[in-house]
C-alpha cells in the first residue's frame, strides 16, 4: 500500500513539472515575436531604408508600424522579394496586396518598432 501511494505521489510530481515546463514553452513561444519590448529599437524610414539587404547588411521591413527582419525568411534573397518588393521599406500597402497576407509575419524575427 505504501508503494502506491509513493508511485502515486511521484506521478503527480512529474505531472506538476511537465505541465509547468509545457506551459513555459507555450508562453515563450506566443511572446517571441508578437510584442515588442522597451529595449527594441525605433527606426526612421530613413534609416530603415540602409537594411535593404544588399552588401552584406541585414534586410529589414516594416508592417503598420512594426519593423521585421527577412533576412534569412523563406522567398527572400539579398533583400528581394517576388514581384519586384524589395527590402529597407515600409511594406504595409503591399502585403495587403499579397497572396499569403499577414500570417507570413508570425514567424519573423521582431527587430523594432517604425518611427
Amino acid at each position: 500500500m505504501k508503494r502506491i501511494k509513493f508511485i502515486i505521489i511521484c506521478f503527480m510530481l512529474l505531472s506538476s513539472v511537465l505541465l509547468i515546463s509545457c506551459s513555459k514553452k507555450e508562453y515563450d513561444s506566443t511572446t517571441n515575436n508578437s510584442s515588442t519590448n522597451s529595449e527594441t529599437k525605433t527606426f526612421t524610414i530613413d534609416e530603415l531604408k540602409t537594411y535593404d539587404g544588399q552588401n552584406g547588411n541585414p534586410a529589414y521591413v516594416a508592417v503598420d508600424g512594426i519593423v521585421y527582419d527577412v533576412t534569412d525568411a523563406d522567398g527572400w534573397n539579398n533583400g528581394k522579394h517576388k514581384n519586384g518588393i524589395v527590402a529597407g521599406v515600409d511594406l504595409t500597402s503591399k502585403l495587403a496586396e499579397s497572396p499569403h497576407g499577414a500570417k507570413v509575419l508570425n514567424d519573423l524575427p521582431v527587430v523594432g518598432k517604425l518611427e
